[in-house]
């Protein structure tokens, strides 16, 4: 089944994130290979490679595991051709589905086996690259001690076509292009994944070597929703606020009022799941003019916010005081 090409469709911008979960109808996008035509009736999901027991399963097979609800901060990297370039697309939804550690378990996954490739239904060209299928990769000891699901709702619905219907990969913390949508194949193997998407496309280079890493998870970020960029905002203490994530807990925000010359901590909300995390702080404002807002997060493993040069860098805005 053919896809129609890429699809991007960047809804919200970051003062409009209000809500702490985010309606689907306000989810961002992002589809390399376009949207598949899908018809459940012929849908499957196949499961081979490493496994005692091969697994092929119709909709209705993959309903009859427990299900998991799972809330979590959703990613967008960024383009690929633009690595360094943040889009600043973040979102946090209510995930359903299996539990996929439960579902290579009841294959008999192989102990040796190292990483699981994942097939999407979407195939055609991106960037010159020719795909039979969307494929990623992920580590198997991710999915063991962390967890994933095989999402089929989200939000309380069904899953929209646009987002992956009628399954979904998803593995909290992972950014957005790891979750697979029209999942119809996972493989267990050996060695990664050879496809464009894990090979030319979504991987950093180490600084000082000749080697790269995969962008699997999530690095540290933060950004405003109050105030907005060029808002008119009274002088005086003024509360600003917004939502902050990583892969693992943010432990940190600082907000600087004079373009990141100062700083000074903001109080963090605990984590709920994998959810993103509310920032806030009071800021004085002595005069009028104009403020240069800047916040920057570090999570529990250290990792800080860059100023500059990398997907997550710093968010900055400006605003009136009046």
């Amino acid at each position: 089944m053919k896809s129609e090409g890429l699809v991007a469709d960047y809804k919200l911008k970051p003062d409009q994130l209000i809500d702490a979960v985010t309606p689907t109808s306000d989810l961002f996008v992002l589809a390399h290979l376009g949207v598949p035509d899908i018809s459940l009736d012929a849908w499957s999901l196949t499961l081979d490679g490493l496994v005692e027991r091969p697994v092929k399963l119709d909709f209705a097979g993959i309903t009859k595991f427990p299900k998991r609800t799972l809330h979590a901060v959703h990613k967008c990297s960024g383009s690929p051709l633009k690595p360094t370039v943040p889009t600043r697309q973040v979102a946090n939804v209510e995930w359903a589905g299996i539990d996929l550690h439960d579902f290579l378990s009841a294959a008999g996954a192989a102990p040796n086996a190292t990483y699981l490739w994942a097939y999407g239904l979407d195939n055609g060209e991106f960037a010159g690259h020719e795909q039979d299928s969307y494929l990623k990769d992920i580590p198997l000891s991710r999915v063991r001690e962390e967890g994933a699901l095989l999402a089929y709702e989200l939000n309380g619905q069904p899953l929209p076509l646009e987002h992956g219907f009628p399954l979904r990969l998803v593995v909290p913390g992972f950014y957005g292009t790891n979750n697979v949508k029209w999942l119809h194949k996972l493989h267990v193997a050996t060695e990664r994944a050879r496809s464009a998407f894990t090979t030319t496309y979504y991987n950093d280079p180490l600084p000082g070597k000749d080697a790269s890493k995969p962008v699997w998870e999530i690095e540290p970020e933060c950004q405003f929703v109050y105030p907005e960029v060029d808002a008119d905002v009274p002088v005086g203490d003024v509360e600003v606020w917004g939502w902050c994530w990583s892969n693992c807990e943010v432990v940190g925000v600082e907000v600087s009022s004079d373009d990141g010359l100062s700083w000074q901590n903001a109080l963090v909300e605990p984590r709920r799941q994998w959810s993103w995390q509310r920032f806030s702080h009071t800021l004085h404002i002595d005069i009028p003019g104009e403020v240069n807002l800047v916040c920057r997060a570090t999570d529990a493993k250290g990792r800080t916010q860059p100023l500059s040069g990398a997907r997550n860098e710093v968010y900055s805005i400006k605003f009136a005081a009046t």
